[in-house]
């Protein structure tokens, strides 16, 4: 028997990559990644199958993220990417915030960096 698990489909050789249960009482299919071991009411798939994967009508297909997956960057992602190079390069404004004339947090005593040093709350 080999090590690796296939898809459940027939004819199909290919390695499984994700599970399909239903849950037949919410009309539903899940979909999600590879279970750690094989269930007996579960359907291993391979990447293509998983893919094509319809329901029947009427049915809902719920698609699991994989989180060991690597998520490829979104437009959010940049997004925050440049605003943080932006206020890292605005050194007249950290300049001012240094100095004495800030409104810094009462529980604030001193900043070293991007450290600061809190009073303790029982004191």
């Amino acid at each position: 028997m080999s090590p690796v698990r296939r898809c459940s489909r027939t004819a199909c050789g290919r390695p499984a990559v994700a599970t399909l249960t239903y849950v037949y009482a919410d009309s539903t299919a899940v979909l999600g990644p590879l279970a750690t071991y094989a269930e007996p009411h579960c359907y291993d798939l391979c990447a293509e199958h998983s893919e094509r994967l319809t329901a029947p009508r009427g049915w809902e297909v719920v698609r699991l993220a994989d989180a060991s997956a690597p998520t490829r960057p979104s437009g959010d992602d940049l997004e925050a990417l440049a605003n943080a190079v932006r206020e890292a390069a605005r050194p007249q404004e950290r300049a001012a915030e240094a100095g004495g004339g800030r409104t810094a947090d009462p529980m604030e005593v001193a900043r070293r960096g991007h450290l600061r040093v809190l009073r303790s709350p029982d004191s």
